[in-house]
C-alpha cells in the first residue's frame, strides 16, 4: 500500500515538473523576446540615423574639396587684393563645413553610445531572465535531489518508466548547464559591449575638442578677412603696400636671426673655449600644448606667397606667459613696437628657437636663460605691441633652427 502511494505521488510529481518547467521557460522565452523586440527596433532605428550622418558627411567632404581646390588655385594666381579676399572666403565657408562636419560627427558617435548602452541594457535583461528560469528549474527539482537511483527504480510500475525517468532527469540536468553556459556568454557579451562604450565615450571627448578647436579655427580666419579690409580699405594700392612692408618686415627678421647667431655662438666658443653644449632632456612645448593653427611650410598658409612659414603657429590668448623651450642664451630679444617683436634663444648642438609676435619681454640679449623659465608673453592681435603686419589674432609663432636653418618644430617638440 506503501509503495503504490509513493509511485503515485512519484508519477504526479514528475508531470507536474515537467509542466511547471514549460511554463517558465515559456514565460522566459516570451518576455525576452518582447523586450528584445523593442530592444531591435530602436536600435534599427538608430542605425538608419547613423547611416543618414555618415551620408551627410560625405557630401560635406565632397563640398570641402572644392572649397580646397579653389584655394590652391587662386594661391597660384597673382597676389592681389581680390584673390587675397576670395582665398579667405573660401576658407571660412571651409572652416564652416569642418564645423559642421565635426559636429555631425559627435552627433553620431552620441547615437552609437545609445545604441552600446541599449545592447548593455538588452544584456543585463538577458542575464536576469536567465538567473529567474534557472532558478525556477532548480526550485521544481529540489524536492527529487534526495532521491536515489534505487529509489526511483522502485517506486516505479515498469524498467521503462525507469529509463524514461532517469532520462528526463538528464535532460533537465543538460538544460540546467545550457542555462548557466548562456549566463556566461551573456555576461561576457556584456563586458565586451561596457569595453566599447568606455572606447565610444573616449573618442566623444576628441571629437568635442576637435569641434571646439574647429571653431577658433574659423574665429581665426574670420578675423583674419577683418584685418585685411581694415588694413587695404578694399584698395590695392594699399594692399600691395602692406605686401611690401609684411616682405621687408619678414626679411629684416630673417637676416637678423641668422647673423646674430652666428655671432652669439662665436661669442660663446670664444668665452668657454669650446662650443655649447645642449643640457637638458629636449625641448618642451614653450606655451601648453594647445592647437596648431599653422604648420611648417603650411601648403594653407594665407601669406604664402610673401614667404614660406618658418614655423609653426600655437594658439595662445594675448599675454599667455611664454617659457623657454630650452635653455641658452638669448641672442635677440627685440622689441619693435607695433612691429614684429621676437626673441631667439640659441642652444647646443646647432639648435636655436624664435618666438614670434610677442607682447612684452622678460630677458635681455645674452643673458642665459633655463628651460621652462619665463621669457615674456604672448601677442599676435591685430594693432598690438609686437603683433607685427599680416598677423591673424592672437597666437605663437615657434620656430626651431639647426645650424641656423628652420626646421619643423614637431619634430621636437614632444
Amino acid at each position: 500500500m506503501l509503495l503504490i502511494k509513493k509511485t503515485t505521488k512519484i508519477k504526479f510529481f514528475i508531470p507536474v515538473l515537467f509542466f511547471g518547467l514549460i511554463f517558465c521557460w515559456t514565460n522566459f522565452v516570451f518576455s525576452q523576446t518582447g523586450y528584445a523586440g523593442d530592444i531591435n527596433d530602436e536600435v534599427k532605428e538608430i542605425n538608419k540615423e547613423i547611416k543618414e550622418k555618415n551620408n551627410r558627411i560625405d557630401e560635406i567632404q565632397k563640398k570641402q574639396e572644392i572649397y580646397q581646390k579653389t584655394i590652391k588655385q587662386k594661391q597660384a594666381d597673382q597676389a592681389n587684393l581680390k584673390n587675397q579676399l576670395a582665398i579667405l572666403e573660401n576658407r571660412i565657408a571651409k572652416a564652416e563645413l569642418d564645423i559642421e562636419s565635426a559636429q555631425i560627427e559627435v552627433d553620431r558617435v552620441n547615437l552609437e553610445l545609445k545604441k552600446v548602452s541599449l545592447e548593455i541594457e538588452d544584456r543585463d535583461e538577458q542575464i536576469e531572465k536567465e538567473k529567474e528560469h534557472l532558478a525556477s528549474v532548480l526550485r521544481l527539482m529540489h524536492k527529487q535531489d534526495s532521491k536515489t537511483s534505487l529509489e526511483i527504480l522502485l517506486l516505479n510500475n515498469s524498467f521503462s518508466d525507469f529509463i524514461s525517468e532517469i532520462k528526463y532527469l538528464e535532460d533537465i540536468n543538460s538544460e540546467i548547464g545550457d542555462s548557466v553556459d548562456d549566463l556566461k556568454e551573456h555576461k561576457l557579451q556584456l563586458e565586451e559591449k561596457q569595453i566599447v562604450l568606455l572606447g565610444k565615450e573616449e573618442e566623444l571627448k576628441e571629437l568635442k575638442k576637435e569641434l571646439e578647436d574647429k571653431k577658433t579655427l574659423l574665429l581665426s580666419e574670420q578675423q583674419n578677412r577683418t584685418f585685411v579690409l581694415d588694413q587695404t580699405k578694399s584698395s590695392e594700392k594699399e594692399f600691395q603696400e602692406l605686401l611690401r612692408l609684411a616682405r621687408e618686415e619678414q626679411q629684416q627678421a630673417e637676416a637678423d636671426i641668422v647673423n646674430l647667431e652666428k655671432i652669439v655662438r662665436a661669442k660663446i666658443a670664444q668665452t668657454q673655449g669650446e662650443e655649447l653644449e645642449f643640457n637638458d632632456t629636449g625641448f618642451i612645448w614653450p606655451v601648453n600644448k594647445n592647437l596648431v593653427t599653422s604648420f611648417f611650410h603650411d601648403p594653407d598658409y594665407p601669406f604664402r606667397y610673401i614667404f614660406e612659414h618658418p614655423g609653426i603657429d600655437i594658439r595662445a590668448g594675448q599675454g599667455t606667459e611664454l617659457k623657454a623651450a630650452a635653455s641658452g642664451y638669448v641672442a635677440i630679444a627685440k622689441d619693435a613696437g607695433k612691429g614684429y617683436s621676437y626673441i631667439m634663444i640659441v642652444h647646443g648642438d646647432g639648435l636655436a628657437t624664435v618666438y614670434g609676435h610677442v607682447s612684452g619681454i622678460y630677458v635681455k640679449e645674452d643673458e642665459y636663460v633655463v628651460q621652462g623659465q619665463a621669457i615674456g608673453r604672448s601677442g599676435g592681435m591685430p594693432g598690438t605691441p609686437g603683433a607685427g603686419r599680416l598677423t591673424t589674432g592672437p597666437h605663437l609663432h615657434f620656430e626651431v633652427r639647426f645650424g641656423g636653418i628652420p626646421v619643423n618644430p614637431l619634430e621636437y617638440l614632444p
